[in-house]
This record gives structure tokens, sequence and C-alpha cells, in this order.
């Protein structure tokens, strides 16, 4: 087991708030989480490893420069794209001034 694992359960946390803006480590994030009931070593090791992933790559993510009270939303609607079934998908990003929200 690790030695904190308070700290274990705050950083797994922390980098769940981070999964918004940087959609890549969601999976890896997702999978440290698995573990806060009983964290070990090898977990820790693994959330140390996706830090040290984020600060190599910080200037990775979705990002924008605007002023802090403007609302921008940006869609990808696809009608009737999937082959098949001809079900609709789509995406979207919301942001508010330079804050990924949703």
């Amino acid at each position: 087991p690790v030695s904190d694992a308070t700290q274990y359960c705050s950083l797994t946390g922390a980098l769940q708030y981070m999964t918004f803006p940087r959609p890549d480590i969601a999976y890896a994030v997702q999978q440290v989480c698995l573990h806060m009931h009983d964290p070990r070593e090898p977990h820790l090791s693994a959330v140390k490893r996706i830090l040290h992933y984020l600060r190599g790559t910080l200037d990775h993510g979705l990002l924008r420069r605007c002023s802090p009270s403007k609302l921008v939303v940006y869609s990808d609607p696809d009608w009737a794209g999937c082959p098949g079934t001809h079900k609709s998908n789509s995406s979207y990003t919301v942001f508010l001034g330079d804050n990924l929200v949703s």
C-alpha cells in the first residue's frame, strides 16, 4: 500500500479535472481512479507518470484566447452519418473566456 492514501486520492481527484481540457489523459486517469479505495505503489507510480507527462506537454490541450466574459460554443454535428443505422452523432465544446466549461 501507499504511505499516504489521502495524498493519492487528492492527486487523482485533481487529475480528473484535468481531463476536461486534456482528453488525451482521460483513459489513464480513469485507470488510476479505479484504485482509490486501495492504492498501491504501482498505482502511485502511474499517477506520477501522468503528472510527468502533463509537465512535458503543457502546450497541448484545448486552449483559446479571448475576453474573459465571452461565451463561445463549437459544435460538430453528423446527421445520420452512422452507416447502416443512420443514427446522428454530434459533439460540442463550450468555452467561457479562456476556460473550457464543457
